[in-house]
């Protein structure tokens, strides 16, 4: 076994992970195979990556990574439509920093803003509204992107721009919601998933009730699970004893964080300015229902509506399986451009960009040996378009 986090870390720890690891092999002796789980949150897919939890079950258990990273499941489309405000003369972009260097169908903002565009990167989007204050004669864009984590704070960027009366304020807004994607997802015939970790500080805003749908409609195991080592090994676990026992049921190992209804606060923000779009996700398609969309109130800060900024559809990056590697059907080893033509100084999707893309997280920290094509490597076809 490989030294690691797991395997270096404290005795309960190390124990925890034998203790686990006996339990996938009993469970995968009982399937016949290794069961097939997918950690849908990138924030996951980095923590099993770094703290070696992957390395250490990769022989019991086949641990997939799914859209979970809102940089990486942003459309071509919409990354196109970004660069081309960057272009706009008297418009200043500001966003965060994994937007950078995502690669467009022909350049980057990284790259305009070396050509003389002005791209700010922002911690919080309240810097973008300081920005946009402090440049009355400029248009400031804020790249909205995220997931139900970053939206409230986006929202109150948006309500202090209008409590300043700021006319050259806007949003490019990109959010999109996970369960729609969660549904797409399994009700996808190709892809055959044993069970899902569930996105921890997701839940935290939508709570554990959002997400019964899963085991409910499904008949599909799940577990809600924070990010530390300990985290992660005491969330498997959970999932692989439903697994052994046949049952599905949508659990919560992050209850210190996670409530049943989730934040109340929160979710008050996304209803007062936001509803429900049907948005383009890279790799699923438009999925119903999926994306989050200014209401009519608040349309004027719509920087799409306000600009009107139209560009072609645009297929993915040559060569990239992002799209592929984004639903489950590939596992970044198995991608053929994986660590040679495709590195994190020479990205050439967003998975091998973004701190949270699976692609950057393998390359970091090691994902293991490319596993067998079938149960752990590629699903031919998946098709999870809505």
């Amino acid at each position: 076994m490989a030294m690691t986090e797991v395997t270096q870390g404290e005795p309960r720890t190390r124990h925890l992970a034998l203790a686990v690891r006996q339990l996938a092999e009993r469970v995968a002796e009982g399937l016949g195979r290794r069961p097939v789980v997918m950690e849908v949150c990138g924030t996951h897919t980095v923590a099993l990556s770094k703290s070696g939890v992957r390395q250490v079950l990769e022989q019991v258990l086949d641990l997939r990574s799914g859209p979970g990273c809102p940089v990486c499941v942003t459309d071509q489309q919409d990354i196109d439509a970004m660069i081309a405000l960057a272009r706009r003369p008297g418009t200043v972009v500001a966003t965060f920093g994994d937007m950078l260097r995502v690669p467009g169908s022909h350049t980057s903002l990284e790259r305009e803003r070396a050509r003389g565009a002005e791209v700010h990167v922002c911690y919080t989007p309240m810097q973008a509204v300081e920005l946009a204050a402090s440049r009355p004669e400029q248009q400031v864009v804020f790249l909205a992107v995220g997931f139900e984590t970053t939206t409230p704070v986006v929202a109150l960027s948006l309500k202090r721009a209008a409590e300043l009366g700021l006319k050259n304020y806007s949003l490019f807004t990109a959010h999109k919601v996970v369960p729609p994607a969660l549904r797409a997802l399994l009700a996808a015939p190709a892809l055959a998933l044993d069970g899902l970790m569930l996105p921890g500080h997701v839940s935290a805003v939508i709570g554990r009730k959002a997400q019964e749908f899963v085991a409910a409609e499904f008949g599909c195991p799940a577990v809600i699970t924070g990010f530390e080592p300990a985290d992660l090994l005491a969330g498997i676990a959970m999932l692989l004893r439903q697994l052994g026992a046949g049952e599905a049921r949508v659990e919560n190992a992050y209850t210190r964080v996670v409530r049943d209804e989730g934040n109340p606060g929160a979710r008050a923000l996304l209803d007062e300015f936001f509803q429900p779009g049907d948005v383009p996700w890279r790799g699923l398609g438009v999925i119903p229902g999926s994306g989050l969309v200014l209401r009519p109130r608040w349309r004027g800060f719509d920087a799409r509506e306000r600009w009107g900024i139209e560009v072609a559809p645009a297929p993915p990056p040559a060569g990239c399986r992002c799209e592929d590697i984004l639903t489950g059907a590939l596992t970044p080893t198995n991608c053929p451009l994986f660590g040679r033509a495709c590195t994190p100084m020479r990205p050439v999707g967003p998975c091998m960009v973004s701190s949270e893309g699976a692609c950057a997280a393998y390359y970091r920290y090691g994902g293991g040996a490319a596993p067998e094509r079938r149960s752990a490597g590629e699903v031919q076809n998946v098709k999870v378009s809505g």
